[in-house]
């Protein structure tokens, strides 16, 4: 099977964006089953849009699906995911501040993934906007998981900690396949 990737450097980093998101949503799944369906449907609701972001990615990676439509649908998922857990279901943060600071990059995130996808021609897209969104959503990751542990520890904190790692872990594997499309458009 031919990769679409030739420099090694690229085939690991997509390589391990799949195998880290891969087993960041086995642990999620792990979680939904240990503490049930009714307590933990949200998070299948997002790993479902995570699955459908790993599966892109390798299909991309192996030449299965054509620019346009990865780059279309891998957004949009990314775009669900960011609406539905940071934005219309936000989770409760031990400050204020911090639930606004959050909020105000989800809607930044989402408003440059709009943007990102909605663009007729998105290979015109610099590589520093698509390093912002995964900074951006790097960042988010960051305030929820310092927010974890300004809360008391107890038996979610290790999924959570996972769960707030998954979406940049994807969001970096996009960017860099996203890169490495505007590098061969531009080429030829």
């Amino acid at each position: 099977m031919e990769t679409r990737f030739k420099k090694n450097a690229k085939i690991f980093d997509i390589v391990i964006t799949g195998v880290a998101g891969m087993v960041s949503v086995g642990i999620m799944l792990y979680a939904v089953g240990h503490f049930g369906l009714h307590e933990a449907w949200p998070e299948l609701v997002l790993n479902m849009f995570y699955i459908a972001c790993l599966v892109m990615i390798w299909m991309y990676f192996f030449n299965r699906m054509d620019s346009q439509r990865f780059n279309y649908w891998c957004s949009t998922s990314v775009g669900m995911t960011v609406l539905l857990r940071d934005i219309l279901f936000a989770p409760p943060l031990a400050y204020y501040s911090l639930h606004l600071a959050c909020l105000t990059l989800s809607v930044l995130l989402l408003c440059m993934l709009t943007f990102f996808y909605a663009r007729k021609n998105w290979r015109s897209y610099t590589k520093r906007n698509l390093w912002v969104i995964c900074i951006i959503d790097i960042i988010i990751a960051l305030l929820y998981n310092f927010d974890i542990y300004l809360e008391p520890i107890n038996e979610y904190t290790d999924y959570l900690l996972t769960e707030i790692w998954i979406r940049p872990t994807i969001t970096y594997g996009l960017v860099a396949c996203y890169v490495t499309e505007a590098k061969t458009k531009s080429a030829s």
